[in-house]
C-alpha cells in the first residue's frame, strides 16, 4: 500500500478498507486481517492499524469478536456509504459549486456536457 503524505496513516487506512467494503471485495461478516497481520501486510507498526481498527469499530464499520478477530458489520456498506456522501455534501461540493460559480458554469450546462 502507498501511502499519502498529506494524510495520516492511520486515516488511509480505514479509506482502503471502505474502498474494499463498497467495490464488494470486503462483505458483510467478512473477518479482516488481525491488526498485526495487516500491519506486516502493509509495511506499518500495528499501532498504526489498532488506532485504524478502532475508529472504523466506533463508526460501526467492523465489529470485533474478541479472541476470533474484526469482521465487517452486516450494514458497513450503508454506513460508509452515509459518511461519505455527508463528507461530500459538507466539504466537497461547496467548493465544486463555488468554482463552478466563479467559471460561469451553471448545473445544467455540467450535465449537458456529460
Amino acid at each position: 500500500m502507498e501511502f499519502n503524505s498529506n494524510k495520516s496513516i492511520y486515516l488511509q487506512i480505514c479509506d482502503a478498507i471502505c474502498e474494499q467494503i463498497l467495490s464488494g471485495t470486503l462483505g458483510p461478516h467478512e473477518r479482516i486481517p488481525s491488526v498485526r497481520e495487516y500491519g506486516a501486510e502493509i509495511g506499518v507498526n500495528p499501532n498504526t492499524v489498532m488506532r485504524s481498527y478502532e475508529k472504523l469499530t466506533n463508526e460501526g464499520v467492523i465489529y470485533n469478536r474478541r479472541g476470533i478477530g474484526y469482521f465487517i458489520s452486516a450494514d458497513a456498506k450503508e454506513v460508509v456509504l452515509e459518511a461519505l456522501r455527508k463528507d461530500f455534501m459538507e466539504n466537497e461540493l461547496p467548493a465544486i459549486l463555488k468554482r463552478m460559480k466563479l467559471l460561469g458554469l451553471d448545473i445544467c450546462k455540467v450535465m449537458e456536457n456529460n
